[in-house]
């Protein structure tokens, strides 16, 4: 039987230097979080079907990887963490009155039409403030997203910031039909606007109700574009989210990250269960968005707790490639490597106790009698070694340092390989 020795579509390996600094990013990310008060959860990479059925507002069932137990339940993959963690705090915190933050880092899997190297499994690491629905609690939430980004190593990115009700607003206002309301929902998450145009132009929409359609594309960028939002609400609960938002980005100052603050008044989000505001990150390097997140005041409900939450998701897999496809150095922990024969073993070991005692990672290889520096270096090399030490039987130690290309020998005497 021929050996399969490739990954199935749209998952693969990460390994080495690329795994190590998706690893740096995660850590420099969760500290962040912590940092915030954030405490970690986990839960289960796999849940009942119910807790990702459609009424929960996540991807459509065709989407989702099922399977069976023993005894017959329907299982899936999770493909987004969120109501996971909805499903954990109502039957964990029951009785809590004060506000969750709860943080973690974690996997999801969806079986999407892979395209443009679209990847089926992803890593995600995200926090989800569950108790409370203020103005403070939307921009702690933005903050943590800034800072984060900009902890990874980011320089040139943008928090996009919508509200759900104000694009709901527009959809009651135009009175249109269930399936008209997706398919116009559709069209202006794909930035189609002529088919918009097309519909509202069909329909018995009054003119007004149009002007505010038509003003979409243009209801991006600053704080300016909130008055003019204003102006075109049609409902009193749309109003009110224009001025939440303008409340929410005057905190949004005192923390001092506006500058990679703007607005999208066409966003309504790609998972039903959001209730308020929504945004998304993003920068250059990658085609979708970095962090995704936004308001979820009735997803608790679902599991049987009556409770307020926001929350959101970085795309670990995102970023880093974002990072990488911008020449951003990522620090990752430097590996050292110590070269010694059957005879130098010992002496070997000395050094390596004593580098790892001092915090330093540490590799030991063993060269043959037939090997030679070359082939050690070109390692070192391939694997962004920051320095090796070349362990001589007659008790010297040649030193190669990786980022200068500089090498020097140190005597330390025969005795020392011996002793």
């Amino acid at each position: 039987m021929e050996q399969k020795l490739h990954t199935p579509e749209g998952v693969r390996d990460i390994y080495s230097t690329e795994c190590r600094k998706k690893l740096a990013v995660q850590e420099k990310l969760h500290e962040l979080l912590h940092l915030y008060g954030y405490q970690d959860i986990q839960t289960p990479t796999f849940e009942y079907f119910d807790v990702f059925r459609k009424e929960i507002g996540t991807i459509s069932s065709r989407e989702l990887y099922k399977f069976f137990d023993r005894e017959g339940n329907t299982l899936a993959l999770r493909p987004d963490i969120t109501p996971s963690i909805a499903r954990a705090a109502a039957t964990l915190f029951e009785e809590e009155d004060c506000p969750l933050r709860l943080c973690y880092v974690g996997n999801t899997f969806i079986n999407h039409s892979s395209y443009q190297g679209r990847l089926k499994e992803n890593t995600q690491l995200g926090a989800e403030l569950i108790g409370e629905d203020s103005i403070e609690a939307d921009a702690e939430m933005l903050a943590m997203v800034v800072d984060g980004l900009k902890r990874a190593g980011l320089t040139e990115f943008q928090v996009n910031i919508g509200h759900v009700n104000f694009i709901r607003g527009l959809m009651e206002a135009a009175g249109l039909t269930e399936e008209l309301t997706e398919e116009l929902f559709t069209l202006i998450n794909n930035r189609n606007y002529f088919g918009v145009e097309e519909i509202l132009d069909q329909e018995d929409v009054s003119e007004d109700i149009k002007e505010a359609f038509s003003a979409l594309p243009e209801l991006m960028g600053g704080a300016e574009v909130l008055s003019e939002a204003a102006r075109l609400a049609p409902t009193p609960e749309a109003k009110a989210a224009i001025a939440r938002l303008l409340k929410i980005y005057q905190v949004l100052i005192h923390y001092g990250v506006e500058k990679h603050i703007s607005f999208d008044l066409s966003m309504s989000g790609s998972y039903m269960y959001y209730t308020g505001i929504i945004f998304r990150a993003y920068t250059y390097g990658t085609g979708d968005a970095v962090v995704r997140g936004g308001r979820y005041d009735h997803l608790l409900e679902k599991f049987g707790k009556r409770t307020p939450s926001i929350g959101f998701a970085m795309i670990v897999d995102e970023l880093t490639s974002a990072l990488s496809r911008q020449k951003i150095t990522i620090e990752t922990k430097h590996n050292n490597l110590i070269v010694y024969t059957e005879n130098t073993l010992k002496w070997a070991l000395s050094f390596a106790r004593e580098f790892r005692e001092k915090g330093r990672c540490i590799e030991m290889l063993k060269r043959g009698p037939s090997e030679n520096k070359e082939k050690f270096r070109e390692y070192g090399t391939r694997t962004q070694a920051v320095s090796m030490l070349y362990l001589q039987e007659d008790g010297t130690v040649e030193l190669v340092n990786f980022r200068t290309g500089k090498e020097k020998t140190v005597d330390y005497g025969k005795e020392r390989v011996t002793e």
